[in-house]
């Protein structure tokens, strides 16, 4: 497997922490809403550094005022880090290429995080884009990691895109290097779809999308998870708990 996941990232990231004087922190401090065993972090790509931590020590153990961007993006479970590495890389690289309507933008992944005694913690994480500059460039994200001890894990990731251009942005994430069982929240609604017995003109319907669009999508989970029918597909999502 190549080293370089993450490279494109990790050139945009710092190992710099947030200062707790500093009046962002006390400024987010009173306006961001924390849930319980929520880490959040606001960083600054113009400042490379984080602007505002909270919560980390109950998700993973380490204080929020040495919580860093980088210690984020390293501490992703070894089983899982290649996938997240790469989607954490194909969403910055397709936010670099816009300007308009940025703040709209917004991903989760389902994954799992080591805390410092090396235990692996579920976590459903969102990271949005929180700031722009003038020119409608990226400016700074927020990240969201909830921890979810009811999360399933079978031996595909889980993703979901949501912006302006979601199809488009759902496709460069679904290109994945790294991690061939991979589904987006869209692909598995298909998937859904079926299991309940609805035919293609419904699903289409259902989902807005062309028949034809639909065809392309369900051939390519049935090449990519390695079945023959949409039979076989139901029954692969029900081995890898992708539904209940």
């Amino acid at each position: 497997m190549s080293e370089d996941f993450g490279s494109y990232s990790k050139q945009f990231i710092t190992d710099t922490p947030m200062d707790p004087e500093s009046e962002y922190y006390r400024f987010y401090k009173t306006r961001l809403y924390k849930y319980p065993l929520e880490g959040i972090y606001i960083y600054s790509f113009e400042k490379g550094r984080m602007l505002y931590a909270d919560g980390w020590e109950g998700v993973v153990g380490v204080p929020d005022a040495e919580i860093s961007m980088m210690h984020i993006v390293n501490m992703t479970s070894p089983h899982y880090a290649p996938f997240v590495h790469d989607i954490n890389d194909k969403a910055l690289q397709f936010l670099h290429k816009r300007k308009e309507r940025l703040k709209e933008y917004s991903f989760t992944i389902e994954t799992k995080v080591m805390n410092k005694n090396g235990q692996e913690i579920p976590v459903v994480a969102r990271v949005a884009v929180h700031d722009t500059f003038e020119d409608g460039s990226l400016r700074s994200i927020i990240g969201r990691f909830q921890v979810d001890y009811g999360l399933r894990f079978g031996k595909v990731m889980r993703f979901a895109a949501y912006g302006p251009e979601k199809d488009e942005f759902e496709r460069n994430l679904n290109k994945s290097l790294f991690y061939p069982f991979r589904i987006s929240d869209a692909e598995l609604d298909m998937i859904r779809f079926l299991s309940r017995g609805s035919t293609y003109k419904e699903i289409s319907d259902e989902m807005n999308v062309s028949i034809s669009q639909l065809e392309k999508n369900i051939d390519g989970l049935l090449e990519r998870f390695k079945v023959s029918n949409t039979t076989s597909l139901i029954s692969f999502a029900y081995d890898n708990r992708l539904l209940p």
